[in-house]
C-alpha cells in the first residue's frame, strides 16, 4: 500500500547534520565576532531546541508506527473472530483471546478453552 502521506516524511539525520554544521558555524563566528557574542547564543539556543525537536519527531513517529500495527493485529483479530463465528466454530473468541494475551492482558480464568 502506498504512503498516503509522502510529503510528512523527514531525514532525521540529514536535518540533524545540518544543525550542527550551523553551530559549528556560528561557533565560528562567535570565535572571530565576539561582539555579536549574544547574537550568537541566540542562535545557537535555537537550533539546540531544534534537535530536541527532532529527538521528540523520531519518537513519536515510533511511537504512532507501533500503535498503527496493534490496532492492524486487533482489526485482524476481529475480523478472524467474526469469520469463524459466522463459520459456527465453536470458539470464535479464541483469535481476540490470543491477541490480547499476545499483549500479556491480564487473562481471564475459567473461560472455555
Amino acid at each position: 500500500m502506498a504512503d498516503p502521506h509522502p510529503h510528512y516524511r523527514t531525514d532525521i539525520e540529514e536535518i540533524a547534520a545540518r544543525n550542527q554544521t550551523a553551530r559549528h558555524m556560528i561557533a565560528g563566528f562567535s570565535a572571530e565576532m565576539p561582539m555579536l557574542a549574544d547574537f550568537w547564543r541566540h542562535l545557537d539556543t535555537a537550533l539546540a531546541g531544534n534537535l530536541t525537536l527532532s529527538a521528540e519527531l523520531a519518537r513519536l513517529t515510533a511511537e504512532l508506527a507501533a500503535t498503527r500495527m496493534d490496532r492492524a493485529n486487533l482489526l485482524a483479530a476481529i475480523r478472524a473472530t467474526l469469520a469463524a463465528h459466522a463459520d459456527g466454530e465453536a470458539d470464535p473468541l479464541y483469535y481476540l483471546r490470543d491477541e490480547l494475551d499476545a499483549r500479556q492482558m491480564p487473562a481471564r480464568h475459567g473461560r472455555a478453552s
